[in-house]
């Protein structure tokens, strides 16, 4: 008897060839797509983007219905809200910089896709994600892409053991222009051009500071109100818009001149406070993490990346502190640290 896969179905390129991927391997498919945020703007809709739209889930069921295999929709808008809004809302409110992707991997496309799986009889979940797992005494590592520009084993660190061994990534193997040709060899000419998008799928157009207004509806306290800028030594150097409008490292969009570039160095929400520096006043090499875990060998170092897009940088681990053997750049409170040993995931951590 073949086994039974959720197949999670955003409507795009990288689903739907997972899911003619797996359909020639044997595997009986069950389509599901969830309903998450989907208060869209006209532009939004416009650019296509956004994985959350009513147009994208319609699309969605009308390729699995093409590919020959039932499809569901799955309404996740309460629990999205709880486990990926709320907590993105309130940590820019305390001067924090979220990674919405990780929890709702996380919370959501693990979490709840499992749950469903139960419910379905499905022994495995699947996804259009860029990682590939390995298994090495005993557990289950996520090991990173073969297109490593495409590679997304950063975003889901907080996969457990369990899930991953319930969990197939038919494109771990790929690079991203071979799964356009292969959209394009099968008859979805159109889907294999398809532009996609690196936004937070709630944030097609990026503008997460009229999001945070939009949802705390005038209660986010002063975090858009006019406050100081100040120095490492505490010295007024301007006024700012609201500590909520700023991330760790930023340059662009300060509206101030001290004669140098200067860079948020620290946010302070209790005094509404910025601090602004120089470049090299953001090199630090001490990362202290919190909710970390680590399965990688202890006695040999890990590579550590802090940020998506950052290259990873040798470093030590000992519980929840990461020591990095060269000063690393804007290390950012709320973001996610992952450590790597080889092409395997051993651990990560939230940067405290």
């Amino acid at each position: 008897m073949a086994t039974r896969v959720l197949m999670a179905m955003s409507g795009g390129i990288d689903s739907t060839v997972s899911a003619l991927l797996l359909l020639e391997q044997g595997y009986e498919l069950v389509g599901c797509t969830f309903r998450t945020f989907d208060s869209m703007k006209e532009s939004c809709l416009a650019r296509e983007k956004g994985c959350c739209t009513v147009e994208s889930i319609m699309e969605a069921r009308h390729l699995a219905e093409q590919l020959g295999f039932p499809h569901h929709i799955i309404d996740l808008r309460d629990v999205f809200r709880r486990c990926v809004i709320d907590p993105f809302v309130s940590d820019y409110l305390h001067g924090r910089t979220p990674n919405p992707c990780v929890e709702c991997n996380r919370h959501i496309k693990w979490g709840e896709l499992l749950r469903i799986a139960d419910e379905m009889g499905c022994e495995m979940i699947a996804t259009g994600h860029y990682a590939r797992i390995a298994e090495k005494n005993g557990r289950h590592y996520l090991q990173r892409a073969a297109d490593r520009r495409k590679d997304q084993t950063y975003f889901l660190w907080r996969l457990t053991d369990k899930q991953l061994s319930r969990t197939l990534f038919p494109l771990g193997g790929l690079t991203k222009p071979e799964v356009r040709q292969l959209a394009a060899q099968k008859g979805y000419v159109k889907l294999s051009q398809k532009t996609e998008s690196q936004d937070i799928c709630f944030l097609p157009d990026g503008d997460y500071r009229t999001f945070i207004r939009e949802q705390t509806e005038g209660q986010g306290g002063q975090a858009f109100t006019s406050g100081d800028y100040t120095d490492a030594a505490g010295n007024v150097v301007g006024r700012h818009e609201g500590y909520a409008n700023y991330t760790i490292g930023q340059r662009k969009g300060l509206g101030i001149a001290l004669g140098y570039p200067a860079f948020v160095t620290k946010i302070d929400p209790a005094a509404n406070r910025v601090e602004v520096g120089r470049h090299d006043d953001l090199l630090t090499r001490d990362v202290r993490l919190t909710e970390a875990w680590f399965a990688g060998d202890s006695t040999l170092p890990v590579q550590a990346q802090i940020r998506y897009r950052s290259q990873p940088s040798p470093a030590t681990y000992t519980t929840g502190l990461l020591h990095f053997d060269e000063p690393v750049w804007a290390v950012t409170p709320g973001q996610s640290a992952v450590m790597y040993q080889g092409e395997l995931l051993v651990g990560g951590g939230v940067i405290e």
